[in-house]
């Protein structure tokens, strides 16, 4: 009897989902209403495609001293679920950032909005950051006011494929790992929040200049290539050609209703736990310029 309750107790922690053990179950997997996509109908080689390779549903990107490589949606979309799962590479990938984002910059230049999930490349015995960022209107680009949060994960993003998504609706933006919602980014005014439609891109490239430790460790191509592997690709929302009746899936159980309880308690363990960097709590921020904090 005592067995059964231990066996039951963990899969209420440990969901078929995916769920890495320890982790919280978030009562409701967004992922799992979105049908998966092959490449070729969702996706075009946006750079770098000799260093691209596709192997059954398996999209490798690598980057070494000549180039990276990147793809994009064939689609603009206004809202809707962007996923994929990723495999990254474990050893030393200091500089390096692998990413899943949405994006209008090259129909917006120098006035483009952005939402990111990105990786960013470290050295053995320390754990890869992941950087969520939002920017509206040109933030990005005349005027730098990156939203950043970055976190570590509860695994190891080396050793397996794990399911990473950005889900935009009109009021908000979640951010999940596995299906847990990690961060939450709302609408409360339109400077602030990305309205017009965007593309949903990947990549990984060399961002020495900042991603590991603030720029201090660069890329060393002595370690080259460095390798990052998607599939399992999930894209249903509304393009920007849809009527405006169109609605996007669902973050949560209940539409219109904003996170499950459950959801809710996911999240504050996720923050608890792995936040380690909230620019709204950074002291040498200019939160004049970040109202939303």
């Amino acid at each position: 009897m005592a067995l059964s309750l231990i066996f039951l107790a963990l899969l209420v922690l440990c969901p078929s989902s995916g769920l890495s053990q320890g982790s919280p179950s978030p009562g409701y997997y967004p992922s799992s209403r979105v049908a998966t996509s092959s490449f070729d109908r969702e996706f075009r080689t946006l750079w770098g495609s000799q260093h691209q390779r596709r192997e059954q549903d398996v999209i490798t990107l690598w980057l070494d001293k000549s180039t990276g490589s990147g793809f994009k949606s064939l689609r603009p979309y206004r809202s809707g679920y962007f996923g994929a799962s990723i495999k990254l590479q474990p050893g030393f990938t200091a500089g390096v950032d692998t990413s899943l984002y949405l994006s209008n910059n090259q129909e917006h230049p120098g006035d483009h909005d952005e939402v990111d999930i990105e990786f960013l490349g470290t050295t053995p015995g320390k754990p890869y950051s992941l950087q969520t960022n939002v920017f509206a209107r040109g933030s990005g680009d005349r005027n730098v006011i990156g939203r950043e949060m970055k976190f570590t994960l509860w695994f190891d993003p080396t050793q397996d494929f794990h399911h990473y998504a950005i889900l935009l609706n009109p009021n908000q933006i979640v951010f999940f790992v596995d299906d847990i919602p990690i961060r939450t980014y709302d609408r409360k005014n339109e400077a602030t929040f990305p309205t017009r439609p965007m593309w949903v891109y990947g990549s990984i490239w060399d961002a020495s200049d900042w991603a590991t430790e603030n720029g201090r460790i660069k890329a060393d191509y002595r370690y080259q290539p460095f390798v990052a592997k998607y599939k399992n690709f999930k894209l249903a929302g509304c393009t920007a050609d849809s009527s405006s009746s169109c609605r996007p899936p669902s973050p949560a159980p209940i539409s219109n209703r904003g996170l499950s309880r459950q959801q809710m308690a996911a999240l504050a363990w996720a923050q608890r736990n792995f936040l380690v960097y909230n620019y709204c709590h950074d002291p040498k921020r200019d939160h004049t310029q970040t109202p939303e904090c």
